[in-house]
């Protein structure tokens, strides 16, 4: 399903984020990216997602080169997947509901398919009681739980996060990491990066270690 090949990112200035990284993900696969602060883990989800393209190598989607491809098809490879980053980008001026039911609406979808996946999606998060809720009004577990809800409720077939239990206590992790290995046992692709190496070793998935922008052995 996802094919890296000997890619290379370097960023203006001369920056080398990845350095010849290669390796394969099948469909239904949980897979995690661990490594140092500035590893390359950011940079390596970001390039699988089609948000950068590679200096050099390629990086492959059911089969489609992300490196080659045009611009305005980016968006329609971007629906396979569901997207969880650091910084949450949360609408705080919208509510929860309508955080969610963003990006169905982009997608064109009627609006009450969209009222039944968005509630489906909190549901599936424990937030359905809170979908008329500001984001700011959330703790952080529940606006994690709510990134998740947006990045699920276009049913991905790949679902990705960063660093998704960084912020959270003990038990508000042991939730988010819960609800990715369900979602990965009815057959969502599932790449998280993560420093929370006890995590890791509790799922007992597949491990990437990067080191300075390279695959460690």
């Amino acid at each position: 399903m996802i094919g890296v090949s000997h890619v290379t990112k370097r960023y203006p200035g001369g920056f080398q984020a990845l350095h010849d990284v290669s390796f394969r993900v099948e469909a239904g696969e949980m897979l995690f990216v661990t490594g140092h602060s500035g590893a390359g883990k950011s940079t390596l989800l970001k390039l699988i997602a089609a948000i950068e393209r590679p200096s050099a190598g390629s990086v492959l989607i059911n089969g489609q080169n992300i490196a080659s491809m045009k611009a305005g098809a980016i968006p329609f490879l971007r629906r396979n997947f569901g997207l969880i980053f650091q910084d949450h980008k949360l609408l705080f001026d919208r509510s929860v509901f309508d955080n969610v039911a963003l990006p169905l609406a982009i997608s064109g979808f009627a609006r009450r398919e969209i009222a039944r996946r968005v509630r489906a999606a909190l549901d599936k998060v424990g937030l359905l009681g809170r979908e008329k809720a500001r984001p700011v009004t959330l703790s952080g577990g529940e606006q994690q739980r709510l990134c998740i809800a947006r990045a699920i409720v276009n049913r991905p077939a790949i679902l990705m996060a960063d660093e998704p239990t960084g912020n959270l206590d003990h038990a508000y992790a042991e939730e988010i990491i819960g609800m990715f290995k369900a979602f990965n046992q009815v057959g969502v692709t599932v790449l998280i990066a993560t420093h929370d190496l006890s995590m890791i070793d509790r799922i007992g998935a597949r491990r990437l270690h990067l080191d300075h922008g390279s695959l460690a052995a």
